[in-house]
């Protein structure tokens, strides 16, 4: 998966100083299936530190810049814990690496293109020359390498330290969601995949905007950014949307529209499985950004970086949130660019479908998906 935002601070301001320790970043270069890496080092190192004391926050997301990595994100508990928790993250990321080496190399070919792409879109101006070789294409990483990093916090993405601050609570509940998907699931098929990530994106899109037309903008406005972002590429392509939505069970808008009544309530215990504890999470999401918008600690910064952006009234701050708060979702769980923009126009188009009486089942909806299933033409999500 690839996000088009960089990973550096987008504003001013500084985290609050409380008694936790500073926020250490490791970028690890794994050309493989992030799910190894994911269950057999990450899963058990954030269990140990979590247990012994020594962990206060974590995350990670999936990144492309200089190859495909995954980025983790470990808080200590306290300044005394740092050493510890930089000497047990190293050891165990070494540890696996040699394990279980990726064994890809992204040197050419449809994946090297494609970062390349990204690289371009991303960084036009002179900021990219820090990463490029002396034919003027990104550098890559070595495969199987790892370093600490700088962490760099959004802040005028996601509102400033206060937001920042909401936005790592959140992340850290998403990042566990897709660990425990990916030791549950059968994630490496791509219609499961694609139903858990749709069925994902309506319950926090319900939960974070109930108001029907608010969702509904939404979600089109999502479509549309992630469909005209890459529109210069083949890496996105509305053609065959309107026929494969054609294609679906009705089962599965109704399964959309049923999981949108839930949460309008809301009732999120009538939700199941997996489901039930996302709501939970992201209604609580929706008061807490509401809460720090109505006290006035969300500063944005604008889009051309020129100006700070107060917003003090919940039902701004919600959409403007909402966006970066999916998309990580579908980052962490790699989901493509492509999907992204198509599964939000299948959101839309099965709200806006008369709803039918039928009673619809997790295997239904799965079902559902595989019978949309857009292939052709579907580049790979980052390895």
């Amino acid at each position: 998966m690839t996000t088009t935002t960089q990973d550096t601070a987008g504003g001013t301001g500084a985290p609050p100083a409380d008694g936790r320790g500073d926020w250490q970043a490791y970028h690890v270069f794994y050309a493989a299936s992030t799910r190894p890496f994911l269950l057999q080092c990450v899963r058990p190192l954030v269990a140990q530190l979590t247990a012994d004391g020594l962990l206060s926050g974590w995350f990670f997301i999936n990144y492309w810049l200089e190859g495909p990595h995954i980025r983790l994100r470990l808080r200590p508990s306290s300044a005394r814990a740092a050493e510890q928790v930089a000497a047990r993250a190293t050891a165990a990321i070494e540890d696996f690496l040699r394990r279980r080496p990726a064994l890809y190399e992204v040197k050419d070919g449809f994946l090297a293109d494609l970062y390349n792409t990204l690289f371009e879109l991303e960084y036009p101006g002179g900021e990219r020359d820090r990463y490029t070789d002396a034919a003027g294409r990104m550098r890559l990483r070595p495969n199987n390498s790892f370093s600490p990093e700088p962490y760099e916090p959004e802040y005028g993405k996601y509102g400033g330290p206060a937001g920042v601050e909401l936005a790592e609570w959140h992340f850290q509940r998403s990042s566990d969601l897709v660990i425990d998907a990916a030791a549950s699931m059968n994630l490496h098929l791509r219609t499961v995949l694609l139903g858990v990530a749709a069925q994902l994106m309506m319950t926090m899109a319900g939960c974070l905007l109930p108001e029907e037309a608010v969702l509904l903008e939404f979600l089109d406005r999502y479509h549309e950014f992630w469909n005209s972002a890459f529109s210069g590429t083949n890496y996105t392509a509305r053609d065959g949307y309107d026929r494969a939505y054609r294609t679906m069970d009705s089962a599965l808008a109704r399964r959309f529209q049923d999981i949108r009544q839930v949460l309008a309530v809301p009732e999120p215990e009538r939700l199941p499985g997996f489901l039930r504890g996302w709501a939970e999470h992201c209604l609580e999401l929706r008061e807490r950004v509401s809460a720090l918008a109505a006290s006035g600690d969300l500063v944005f910064r604008s889009w051309d970086g020129s100006r700070d952006l107060h917003v003090t009234d919940p039902g701004q701050a919600l959409p403007m949130l909402a966006s970066p708060y999916m998309h990580m979702t579908n980052n962490r769980l790699s989901v493509s660019v492509r999907d992204e923009a198509y599964l939000s126009y299948v959101l839309g188009r099965a709200l806006r479908r008369p709803p039918e009486a039928a009673e619809v089942t997790d295997e239904a909806a799965v079902e559902a998906v595989e019978a949309a299933d857009v292939r052709p033409e579907q580049p790979p999500a980052a390895p």
